[in-house]
């Protein structure tokens, strides 16, 4: 199996298991002793959290290299953040990192893959297929599925 859950279903009850994600890398910090990663799937998105001193050196090196769009797997443990964020459904936890693998490298793309893009409407049309990952146009897609 490459994953345990989405990215966009852990909740504060699932804090203490142990999951596997795979995902897009949304954005990445890096503040010396601490990288954070949103990784990012059709789902929704789910913070990463690599500790130097607790988590595998390797992983850390791995991490610090990623780029944008990477695609990814990571396994880890589901805890509770301390500062949350209640503008993501899974702003009350984060993935404590154990083991970070890169599954495809990618290019830097033209323009940013989130809800408010930097790409005009030429550049987003003439890459439609990167375009079809942001949210506003997933969610159209799925509504007129519906239909």
């Amino acid at each position: 199996m490459l994953r345990t859950h989405n990215n966009g279903e852990l909740r504060i009850a699932n804090v203490n298991e142990i999951v596997t994600l795979c995902g897009w890398v949304q954005r990445t910090r890096d503040r010396g002793g601490m990288v954070w990663i949103d990784l990012r799937d059709r789902y929704g998105i789910t913070q990463l959290m690599l500790e130097e001193g607790k988590t595998p050196k390797e992983a850390i090196e791995t991490a610090r290299s990623l780029g944008r769009e990477f695609v990814i797997s990571v396994t880890g443990t589901v805890v509770e953040r301390l500062s949350k964020n209640d503008k993501l459904p899974t702003g009350d936890i984060e993935v404590k990192v154990t083991e970070l693998s890169i599954l495809n490298p990618a290019k830097l793309p033209p323009f940013l893959i989130e809800d408010e893009t930097d790409g005009g409407d030429d550049i987003r049309m003439k890459y439609r297929y990167l375009d079809l990952r942001r949210n506003p146009v997933r969610q159209n897609l799925i509504l007129r599925h519906k239909m």
